[in-house]
C-alpha cells in the first residue's frame, strides 16, 4: 500500500472545521512527518459540487460522492449545521453506506453520526456526538447507544466523536494508531495542541454547563444535587423533595438532560471526584465520602469503568499537589 486513502464526507451546511482539522492533520503526517505510508485525502460531496459552508462560505475541490470507489483505510463524515438534511438525503445516506462496506474503518466528526446512524451503521453499537444534539440522536435512533459524555468513542472499526475541535482529537488518535506516538507528538507539536484528550474526557463539565432549559424542577433538582453530593440523591428522594413521582421526575430528566436522576446523580458525583483528586491532596476515603461515595474502593470501581483509568493514577497524570 502506497497510501492510505481517506474519504472526507462533506455536503451543505457541513462545518469547515471539522473538514479542516481532520485534513490538515494527515496532510501533516506527510509534509512533517515523512511516514512510510501516507495519508492522501479526498473530499466527497454531492455531484462533486461546491458545498456551501455556515457563515457564508463554500469549498470547492470535492470529488462527486456517487463515483467514488474503494477501498479506502478511513471514511469520515463530517458535522455541521445541515446533518439534519444531511441524513434525510438518501442519496448521501446510501452512498455514505456504501463506502463502509468499502472502507477499512470509518468515523465521524460531531453531528456526521447522526449521517451513520441514519445509514444503519451505528445500530447496537456505542457512539457519541455533540453534547447539543445526543438527547435528539438517541430519540431518532433508540437502536444506538448514544452517550453524550466522551470526546469520542470506538466501538469495533467505528468511531464516533463529538463537537467540533474534537475532530483534532480523534485526527491525532488515528496518527497515533496509524504511525505510532512518536509520529503523533510530532503532529500535535506541529499543531501547537495538548498531545491528546483522552478519549473519555467529558465534553462539558456539570459546574460550567448552563442549567437546564425551561424547566424550574429540574433546575431544582440539579441544584440541589450538586449542593450535596454525599447526601441521600436516590430517585425517591429527589422526587420526594420535588414533590412528584418518580417516574415523573425520570420523564423530566430524560427530556432535559438526557439522562434519568440515578445517571446523572452519578455523573456528578464522579466529576466531583475527578476535580478533588486533580485540585486536592485529600486522601481517597475522603474523597470518597465527600462525592457520595460508600467507600474508597466504591470510588475506584466506578472512576475506573467511567474513565478507563484508576482515580490514583488520574491524580498523578492530572493532580499538582
Amino acid at each position: 500500500m502506497d497510501v492510505r486513502r481517506v474519504a472526507v464526507v462533506g455536503y451543505d451546511g457541513a462545518e469547515l472545521i471539522d473538514i479542516a482539522c481532520v485534513t490538515t492533520s494527515l496532510g501533516m503526517v506527510s509534509e512533517y512527518g515523512r511516514a512510510r505510508v501516507p495519508y492522501r485525502t479526498e473530499l466527497l460531496t454531492p455531484g462533486g459540487r461546491p458545498i456551501r459552508l455556515p457563515g457564508g462560505l463554500s469549498l470547492e475541490g470535492g470529488h462527486p460522492l456517487e463515483r467514488a470507489t474503494g477501498p479506502f483505510d478511513t471514511v469520515l463524515v463530517s458535522g455541521g449545521l445541515g446533518h439534519e438534511k444531511a441524513a434525510a438525503n438518501p442519496l448521501i445516506v446510501a452512498h455514505v453506506r456504501r463506502l463502509a462496506r468499502e472502507s477499512r474503518r470509518v468515523a465521524s466528526i460531531c453531528t456526521g453520526s447522526g449521517i451513520l446512524a441514519a445509514a444503519g451503521l451505528l445500530d447496537g453499537r456505542r457512539a457519541t456526538t455533540h453534547w447539543r444534539y445526543a438527547a435528539d440522536m438517541a430519540a431518532r435512533h433508540p437502536e444506538v447507544t448514544v452517550d453524550p459524555d466522551p470526546i469520542y468513542i470506538r466501538d469495533g472499526n467505528l468511531i464516533t466523536s463529538a463537537g467540533v475541535t474534537s475532530a483534532l482529537d480523534l485526527s491525532i488518535a488515528l496518527i497515533e494508531e496509524d504511525h505510532g506516538a512518536e509520529m503523533a507528538r510530532l503532529i500535535a507539536r506541529h499543531l501547537v495542541i495538548y498531545l491528546q484528550r483522552p478519549g473519555n474526557q467529558a465534553q462539558m463539565s456539570i459546574f460550567t454547563a448552563a442549567p437546564p432549559p425551561g424547566n424550574d424542577v429540574v433546575r431544582g433538582v440539579v441544584e440541589h444535587v450538586l449542593a450535596g453530593l454525599d447526601g441521600d440523591l436516590s430517585a425517591a428522594a429527589l422526587a420526594a423533595r420535588a414533590g412528584i413521582s418518580v417516574r415523573h421526575l425520570t420523564r423530566l430528566f430524560l427530556t432535559h438532560l438526557g439522562r434519568t436522576p440515578a445517571q446523572y446523580v452519578k455523573h456528578a458525583r464522579l466529576e466531583a471526584a475527578a476535580h478533588l483528586l486533580a485540585g486536592t491532596s485529600l486522601p481517597m476515603p475522603a474523597v470518597a465520602a465527600r462525592c457520595g461515595f460508600g467507600s474508597a474502593e466504591t470510588l475506584r470501581q466506578a472512576f475506573t469503568t467511567r474513565y478507563g483509568i484508576a482515580p490514583s493514577r488520574y491524580r498523578q497524570v492530572h493532580g499538582g499537589h
